[in-house]
């Protein structure tokens, strides 16, 4: 991973500059786990966010006659550091607008920094649903999917036949909010599948026998269809788990998509499905067209979940800010909500309620042999935004 990031700064298409940038520079303050278990995530979102501004401004990274500087803040993952950092970032650096953070944990810190300075803060990648439910405040707009959306894809995945699930999930707020989106969203869709058992465990964990027993007790003596459900940042243990048996039971995994190093480790699950945010072979428009062949070329490898995700938020940023004439938070409120923008998925829709990214996601299927190591999955289909009917869950 080092020698990926050298590679963006040996290709000298931008700069990521520090607190020196001049006054008439449009300042955006990238806060991220660069260190800690969500590294790999925050350094994609790096990528795809730098990406995302070159491509849209031609490679000029000038914006509304100003140049576009980012200012990369590590949190660390930890919620009080991010809370921290937005707040220099605000204050001190006078940023324009911010984008982050990795964690989900983190990002609920700092939306209501955004509150009291008043400025935006774009949420990329972070899920969990509270942070446009119940903690969301009118300065938040989310590129990222959440947990709900992540829920009714895997709802309009399972169909509505009877099916038996029980869920593994992290101990803290993205397994948790995870767990509970999946359980509303298979009620909304008045789907047969029910969830009997929630398994969590510490997000450090890396013997999961223990779960696993417990996993498989709560379903082995259940009729019908019987799957276990992953929700899991960082490493999954979805192969750990599939190491321990679980067909002896009848016991089906339905992991959520993941970053590719990840899911090259699948391969002895070929022909299982699952729902996913974004794979690079799915999407079919120009903007991912151009992330696919320039991320190949510089990084010899495809752009990954979270470097679409980057992109995403660089699009959001660059359409609200032509759309606004200018950066004045409140101009630009107006102007996102509602929004249409580019992403490499497509189409993406700020929801004027909850400034919650409305967006497609995909129904994957295993390879068992790719014609690369990074051919990895085939796409069943595309889930329309008109087919996952996301709730509203704020008190706006």
């Amino acid at each position: 991973m080092k020698k990926f990031l050298a590679g963006i700064c040996a290709a000298g298409v931008w700069a990521l500059a520090g607190a020196a940038a001049h006054a008439a520079d449009l300042k955006i303050a990238l806060i991220y786990s660069k260190t800690g278990p969500l590294e790999a995530y925050a350094k994609q979102t790096e990528t795809g966010l730098m990406l995302g501004f070159e491509y849209l401004t031609h490679g000029t990274m000038m914006l509304d006659g100003r140049k576009i500087v980012v200012l990369p803040k590590d949190d660390q993952g930890k919620p009080d550091v991010a809370k921290s950092l937005l707040e220099q970032a605000y204050a001190d650096d006078n940023v324009d607008l911010a984008i982050g953070t990795t964690s989900s944990g983190a990002t609920l810190a700092m939306l209501p920094v955004a509150a009291d300075a008043k400025k935006l803060l774009i949420v990329e990648p972070a899920v969990a649903d509270s942070i446009t439910g119940d903690r969301w405040n009118r300065y938040i707009f989310r590129t990222a999917r959440n947990s709900s959306q992540d829920a009714l894809a895997a709802a309009v995945a399972l169909g509505k036949g009877d099916v038996s699930i029980a869920m593994l999930a992290q101990d803290y707020a993205f397994g948790h909010d995870g767990v509970a989106a999946f359980k509303t969203a298979l009620a909304e869709a008045h789907s047969n599948a029910k969830v009997v058992f929630e398994e969590y465990a510490p997000f450090s964990t890396t013997d999961f026998t223990a779960s696993a027993q417990r996993l498989f007790d709560a379903l082995k003596d259940r009729p019908g269809q019987k799957i276990i459900a992953i929700i899991w940042a960082g490493p999954n243990p979805v192969i750990k788990i599939a190491d321990l048996k679980p067909e002896r039971y009848g016991i089906a995994l339905a992991p959520g998509g993941n970053i590719l190093p990840v899911m090259r480790q699948w391969r002895q699950l070929a022909g299982v499905e699952g729902t996913i945010y974004y794979y690079y072979g799915f999407p079919k428009n120009p903007m991912n067209d151009w992330l696919v062949a320039e991320h190949e070329k510089r990084f010899h490898m495809p752009p990954d979940f979270f470097t679409a995700g980057g992109m995403a938020a660089a699009s959001a940023v660059v359409t609200a800010i032509k759309k606004a004439g200018g950066t004045d938070t409140e101009k630009l409120i107006a102007a996102m909500e509602g929004m249409e923008f580019d992403t490499p998925k497509g189409k993406m829709i700020f929801r004027k309620e909850d400034h919650q990214a409305l967006q497609p996601m995909y129904v994957f299927k295993i390879k068992a042999n790719g014609a690369n190591e990074w051919d990895l999955l085939d796409l069943v289909r595309e889930i329309s935004i008109a087919e996952l009917p996301l709730p509203i869950r704020n008190k706006r």
